[in-house]
């Protein structure tokens, strides 16, 4: 131990400092019972980068297959477990709520494919969903034809084939996640590929669906996803040291793996790669993106056919791919075919001409330039165009204003592209979209819908008559009433003017008085504010069955709706990243002071929650506004993002640097991020209120030593301070796997951050 250790804890209480035998366990205990926090150990080594020479006493923590790394975080473990001990019997009572609310047995609405419906299965007890199948029939009749079968979720019906048991494949593994799991044209194969330490790397295998067996085909260290092209040919991306999915590779069924062909490289460390087929199965795409740019490039596989009958050229499948617009440093696009006219046409999303994007239409051939498209929908300011899903003679259009995603609908039926016709929902806060639609010339558009308070809706839009035919919608026992709860947005003008809006759920009975915007401000309520505010994801509403356990013992739920997201449209996330990412902290410290302000909750009773870069989050409003709150949860927090983004071996920093900025080569990029970043501000001047953060050993994503580093300098910056760290040693960047393990950690979550709000004992459980 360094000299710092030693006149440390010469004027302080003595810790727990961690054993660096990974075995032995190291917990202990003050006089009056209270564990003692573990201390990690100081190696202090010297980061210089820019003319700043900065210590960091706890870098060594990043050899994770170091014993004295494996003893700190068991170490911290033990100490949160007794720490947290207590919550014991409220943790137990959510996680039967939630166990109790959730329809264990149940069935997915079936998907058509081919001459086959596909559907999953839940079943009590287990932890992993079972994949089936039962024959479709062809009668001609569009109404039976198409109208998913009734089947019993608690028996099987006599011609239901299982195709894939995700519980039998777990059997003996501490942490399981399914990859590609994809179906050939003829429906004979089955490509499936598994990941059984967190890690992210999948290896993959073919089932013959008629005869259960295996082929020797096996694959092994794969990213996510594999492509059938025809029921011959499978492709599938590979990741590089990096964990950056760079190449594109096929396989033919039945060949040795070693015989498979790279069919496309991508070099510059700030793409990455993927591929797919075109719902009408007449194209390979092959995507390459940056946080910034884009580009694809296409195979014409030559198809004939129809359905399960349809082939491909092998001459064209083992062809040269063509570039469909080379790449132009900002300018991002997507495509899609469609026939219009029996032409073939490629649709083409791209921010050419607006950061809003616009659609437009061109012919099926390489493009010299995104000037020559006709125009779809123009571009405009404040309209966001999301995306985009084509069939035989309708396109689906996802497009958000006003912090709403929205959908549209055109149709080609007339062999011209109709007018864009919204597809209007009753509720004010509600997210809808496309999805479970495998076939090219299906008379139903499959669609999803729910809400802050809605449990998700299935159905099936009848393109001929606009008709939304329910096909089901999501059980919640023991008689949940929607109008128990309420949904509502408010808006807070940020100190720079920006008005940033934020969703409200919480049980209709805290309504007593209210302000214009119908909040409860007759508090303070106990209150978790949640935030992201990166990457452009938008926080759309969700219905959450484990959330109700919140709403139920009078918390309000409120999301912060901040910059770096996509709520607002493209500007809302440009003004949220890089040289202008403190906004996003900005916005959620100034919605947590307007929730004071208006008497929603106080300091006493509001918790922050965030995670992966919702995390950052957190850690920078610890440092910058922590005495707001009375507890904050940080889960798979990046709390260390310049030494992160500074160091271009780890996994996916190069392509990190469009979205934080690159201050390795830039000087003001580097000043800007150490300026925020949590782990290098943290600080003795900051007050900061109690603390859980969570991570997971084999996390790829947000690397486990980031929140590990943090809580060791924050306890020993300041001696005393309430935080715990949890890690999973075994699990990713998603956290535990199987439902009833995830059904236990959020228990853990929520016990916490119940008790942080300040909601009496005798209430919570």
């Amino acid at each position: 131990m360094s000299h710092v250790d030693d006149a440390h804890n010469a004027t302080h209480p003595p810790r727990n400092v961690a054993s660096t035998d990974p075995d032995e366990g190291s917990l202990q205990y003050s006089s009056s019972g209270a564990p003692i926090p573990p201390t990690a150990h100081i190696h202090p080594t010297t980061r210089s980068h820019h003319g700043h020479d900065v210590v960091d006493n706890y870098e060594w923590l990043r050899d994770k297959e170091s014993p004295e790394t494996l003893a700190y975080l068991r170490a911290e473990n033990e100490y949160t477990e007794a720490r947290t001990r207590d919550l014991a019997p409220l943790q137990d009572s959510i996680f039967q709520e939630i166990k109790s609310r959730t329809q264990e047995t149940d069935l997915s609405v079936p998907v058509r494919s081919g001459d086959w419906w596909y559907y999953g299965r839940s079943l009590e007890g287990k932890s992993y969903g079972v994949s089936c199948r039962v024959p479709a029939s062809s009668t001609g009749d569009k109404t039976k034809d198409w109208t998913p079968p009734a089947i019993d979720a608690e028996s099987a019906p006599e011609n239901e084939q299982i195709i894939l048991d995700s519980n039998v494949l777990a059997e003996g593994a501490e942490f399981f996640s399914l990859g590609a799991s994809s179906v050939s044209v003829d429906g004979n194969y089955l490509a499936y590929s598994t990941d059984t330490t967190g890690d992210e790397r999948f290896d993959l295998r073919i089932k013959d669906l008629r005869t259960g067996e295996l082929l020797d085909d096996a694959i092994d260290g794969i990213g996510y996803g594999a492509t059938w092209v025809g029921s011959e040919w499978l492709f599938y991306e590979r990741v590089d040291d990096s964990w950056r999915p760079n190449e594109v590779w096929r396989h033919r069924v039945g060949t040795p793996t070693d015989q498979d062909v790279c069919i496309f490289r991508e070099d510059d460390e700030r793409f990455w790669v993927g591929c797919g087929t075109t719902r009408s199965e007449k194209y390979l795409f092959v995507e390459v993106g940056s946080k910034v740019t884009s580009e694809v490039w296409f195979l014409d596989l030559g198809v004939t056919g129809d359905g399960e009958s349809k082939t491909v050229d092998p001459e064209r499948v083992t062809g040269e791919l063509q570039c469909i617009l080379p790449r132009h440093t900002g300018v991002q696009y997507d495509v899609d075919h469609a026939v219009i006219g029996g032409d073939d046409r490629w649709i083409v999303l791209h921010n050419a001409h607006g950061a809003d994007f616009e659609l437009g239409m061109a012919s099926a051939t390489p493009l010299t330039s995104l000037d020559d498209l006709d125009v779809v929908i123009p571009h405009k300011q404040g309209r966001r165009i999301e995306g985009m899903d084509v069939f035989a003679q309708h396109m689906v259009v996802g497009y958000r204003e006003n912090a709403i995603n929205k959908l549209g609908l055109f149709s080609f039926a007339d062999g011209t592209v109709g007018n864009l016709e919204p597809i209007d929902f009753d509720e004010e806060l509600y997210s809808a979209g496309t999805g479970g639609n495998a076939e090219w010339e299906s008379p139903y558009i499959r669609m999803a819908y729910e809400s802050f308070v809605t449990p998700g809706l299935v159905f099936d839009y009848d393109l001929a008559t606009g008709e939304r035919l329910v096909r089901k919608q999501r059980i919640v026992k023991g008689g949940y009433d929607p109008s128990d709860y309420v949904a509502r947005r408010m808006w807070t003008t940020a100190r720079d003017g920006a008005k940033v809006p934020v969703s409200l759920i919480y049980r209709a009975d805290l309504e007593g008085k209210t302000d214009s915007d119908g909040l409860p401000t007759d508090g303070p309520h106990p209150t978790i504010l949640y935030g992201y505010g990166s990457y452009e994801a938008s926080m759309d509403p969700a219905f959450s069955i484990a959330r109700l356990s919140l709403l139920d013992r009078g918390i309000v739920f409120a999301i912060a709706h901040v910059r770096g997201g996509g709520e607002m449209g493209r500007s809302w996330y440009d003004n949220g990243k890089t040289l202008a990412k403190k906004n996003t902290f900005y916005d959620f410290i100034d919605v947590a002071d307007d929730l004071i302000s208006r008497n929603v909750t106080d300091n006493k009773h509001m918790v922050a929650l965030g995670g992966s870069a919702g995390g950052l989050l957190m850690g920078a409003v610890a440092n910058m506004a922590g005495d707001r709150f009375s507890g904050i949860e940080a889960v798979v927090p990046f709390v260390d993002p310049l030494t992160s983004i500074l160091m271009p071996e780890l996994p996916l920093t190069v392509i990190e640097w469009d979205e934080w900025g690159d201050p390795l080569h830039d000087p003001e990029v580097y000043d800007y991020m150490a300026s925020y970043a949590p782990y290098d501000n943290v600080s003795a001047e900051n007050t900061y209120p109690p603390i859980l953060a969570l991570t997971s050993l084999n996390d790829t994503r947000v690397l486990y030593v980031e929140p590990a580093k943090w809580v060791a300098k924050i306890r020993a910056t300041i001696p005393g301070s309430d935080i715990c760290l949890k890690t999973e040693m075994i699990a990713g960047h998603g956290g535990v796997s199987g439902r009833y393990e995830q059904w236990k950690q959020t228990a853990f979550e929520y016990a916490w951050m119940i008790r942080r709000a300040g909601v009496a004992e005798d209430a919570a459980v």
